[in-house]
């Protein structure tokens, strides 16, 4: 056995992910808020504060979620872009 491969030492090292989150006003006050890059993230708070918190929590437990199963990260590319459609249904 190599003896400098045996001697490497494994340093965890933080990472840091940006995510988009989308805050939609709901009927009876609050925010639901919901992650386009991690569909399972859906969460809501009376405020936009405490929905931004509730989202940050949610996002992390996912993550880590996924890293503990060995499964991938997603990581956003690009900006999110939000635009509007407007659709007429027949009569």
């Amino acid at each position: 056995m190599n003896p400098i491969k045996s001697m490497r030492r494994h340093i965890a090292v933080d990472s840091r992910y940006t995510y988009t989150v989308f805050l939609e006003p709901m009927e009876e006050g609050g925010f639901l808020v919901h992650v386009p890059a991690l569909p399972e993230v859906v969460t809501a708070g009376d405020t936009e504060d405490e929905a931004m918190a509730m989202a940050k929590e949610a996002i992390e437990l996912v993550l880590e979620s996924r890293r503990e199963r060995g499964e991938d990260i997603p990581v956003e590319i690009g900006k999110a872009q939000m635009r509007e459609v407007t659709v007429s249904l027949a009569a």
